[in-house]
């Protein structure tokens, strides 16, 4: 009779998450792994053809974390500046699990930075809607603009790279916030890309 898997694939897969948490994707091996669990390699491929598949269940229990962060921001009393903030503190708290998201190049094991964003794209619209009086589109094009900044700050804090202070950061966004908000409801048809660029230019300096 074979013995009994003393594992649950979950466990497995935590494991594997705690060893990505300290030393990155790649050290994830089947050895590696069994470190963590304190077994044989054995009961992962009970589970696993591959380590490929373990990595993309890796993955998305990463996701799965970083979308708690998320969803403690959209609770703030300024949700957006919330998720911001939330952001940067994964960065800060997991940087291997914010490389693995964000600046790892597509495969079958992740989705880099493009698909992340979507994601969280997807969790912040219709709070940005609702609050900000935007529609689907503008909230969408709003949401991108201060992404890249925030992506900014955080990769600079994950490659242990970063000169601000939270509160700089904070400024920051809060400013860039403002800036795109006030353009986006001032200047017709910005969002959808249909705007006299050198008009709105002129008018601005004259100011």
């Amino acid at each position: 009779m074979a013995p009994k898997v003393k594992f649950q694939k979950e466990n497995i897969v935590e494991a594997a998450l705690n060893v990505v948490r300290t030393k990155g994707i790649d050290a994830v091996t089947a050895r590696e792994v069994a470190a963590e669990l304190g077994v044989s390699t054995r009961p992962i491929f009970t589970y696993y053809d591959t380590m490929e598949q373990l990595k993309a269940d890796v993955y998305e229990l990463a996701k799965s974390h970083y979308q708690d962060y998320i969803q403690r921001g959209l609770a703030w009393e300024i949700p957006f500046y919330g998720v911001g903030q939330q952001y940067l503190r994964f960065a800060r708290e997991e940087p291997e699990l914010y490389k693995l998201l964000f600046l790892t190049r597509p495969s079958e094991a992740s989705g880099g930075a493009m698909e992340a964003l979507v994601f969280t794209q997807d969790l912040v619209r219709d709070s940005l809607m609702q609050i900000y009086n935007m529609d689907a589109h503008t909230a969408d094009c709003y949401f991108r603009d201060l992404w890249l900044v925030v992506f900014s700050f955080a990769t600079l804090i994950v490659t242990d790279d970063c000169p601000y202070t939270d509160e700089e950061m904070g400024r920051v966004l809060s400013e860039v916030s403002l800036a795109v908000c006030k353009a986006y409801k001032e200047v017709p048809g910005l969002p959808e890309g249909r705007y006299d660029r050198d008009a709105a230019f002129r008018e601005l300096v004259q100011q």
